[in-house]
């Protein structure tokens, strides 16, 4: 029995971006296609099958331990970005200004879609969502330098649209203008999940 439900929610990709490196620069540069293999976009500064791990996961990890790569892209949603934009009070926010991997279209509060669901274009290209995106500081300080005064709002604006994060399950290629169809996990939510968190 299949474990994961094709949805009649699409997402339209309406932009890629590739981070060159996020240590020096975090602003993911405009891309029309995208190839992507095991170890996520081709040539991009976050893939890679395994990666050090960071301040998301300290509480399983020593800062800098070896862990799976289920970081390998950053996945965010054009109408949630509208909301950003419109909080911090600019028309528009450059996605790149946040280190996206890519823009979808059309999928509703997409930054809480289920942890584990797929994205997948018509040419079987691939995604697993790993788990909601957390907003920090880093693109509010590049976003200021763009536009002075704005930038700061940044982080309490993005909590809960800050989008995913993604990694490959199926290698190909994404385009601007693919059609990507939601697959979601067919599991009912746990029912202790409200007092695991509470902690």
């Amino acid at each position: 029995m299949p474990a994961l439900k094709p949805s009649e929610f699409y997402g339209e990709i309406v932009w890629l971006g590739r981070v060159a490196n996020s240590v020096e620069d975090l602003s993911a540069v405009p891309i029309t296609e995208m190839p992507v293999d095991f170890g996520g976009p081709v040539g991009e500064f976050h893939a890679g099958i395994t990666r050090e791990s960071c301040s998301r996961v300290l509480s399983q990890h020593p800062r800098h331990t070896e862990i799976a790569n289920v970081r390998q892209l950053s996945v965010v949603s054009q109408e949630e970005l509208d909301v950003i934009a419109a909080e911090i009070g600019l028309d528009t926010l450059d996605p790149g200004m946040l280190g996206a991997s890519m823009v979808v279209r059309g999928i509703p509060d997409f930054s809480h879609v289920p942890p584990s669901s797929r994205l997948q274009g018509d040419n079987g290209t691939t995604i697993v969502v790993d788990m909601e995106n957390r907003p920090c500081v880093l693109p509010g300080r590049v976003i200021e330098a763009a536009h002075p005064g704005h930038g700061k709002a940044f982080k309490a604006a993005a909590v809960g649209r800050r989008g995913v994060t993604a990694w490959v399950e199926r290698e190909g290629v994404f385009r601007v203008g693919d059609i990507l169809r939601l697959h979601i996990p067919d599991q009912p939510v746990w029912s202790q999940f409200e007092a695991a968190r509470a902690d």
